[in-house]
């Protein structure tokens, strides 16, 4: 028995937009490649390392970096990146809130723990994000910690990546 295969590939392009549809023997696939719209690009001039300075092109951050557990003046990247992540979370808990009709409270808050790991010579991150969302029960808190964890960023940057662990406090 002969099985005979009837394809077809059609590809265009619209408003930036990859349409792709494949069809092998009434089997439809279709990709649509989404672009993507660059919101904003934080830009940094470093130089030093972990003992040096840091200047955005904006100039609105203009810092001396020093190592984690240094008496030397300055922060560390695993600060600047607790700092970013835990505020991007709240950004994210702002979104599911909205998107399950519940108001986040004003006292919200997420601090945001970063480890510098070292195991058999290879460096690591790892991480903890303690969540407070006074006034808002247990169930509603874990729902909107679990959502915000899908969509923020820093969040997806990390996934598989470290090991990340989600409190409510």
């Amino acid at each position: 028995m002969v099985n005979y295969f009837h394809s077809s590939l059609f590809a265009f392009q619209k408003n930036n937009i990859i349409h792709i549809k494949f069809t092998i023997n009434n089997l439809q696939l279709t990709i649509n490649n989404m672009s993507t719209q660059v919101l904003y690009t934080g830009k940094t001039h470093t130089t030093g390392g972990r003992e040096g300075a840091s200047q955005s092109s904006d100039e609105q951050l203009n810092i001396k970096l020093s190592a984690p557990g240094s008496s030397r003046p300055g922060t560390n990247p695993e600060q600047l990146f607790a700092a970013g992540w835990s505020a991007c979370f709240i950004g994210a808990l702002g979104i599911a809130a909205s998107k399950l009709g519940v108001r986040l409270p004003a006292e919200t808050a997420v601090d945001a723990e970063v480890d510098l790991c070292v195991t058999e010579g290879e460096y690591s991150l790892q991480a903890r994000l303690n969540i407070s969302l006074p006034g808002i029960d247990l169930e509603t808190a874990e729902t909107l910690a679990s959502q915000a964890h899908q969509t923020c960023p820093y969040s997806k940057a990390t996934r598989g990546n470290i090991n990340v662990e989600i409190n409510i406090l």
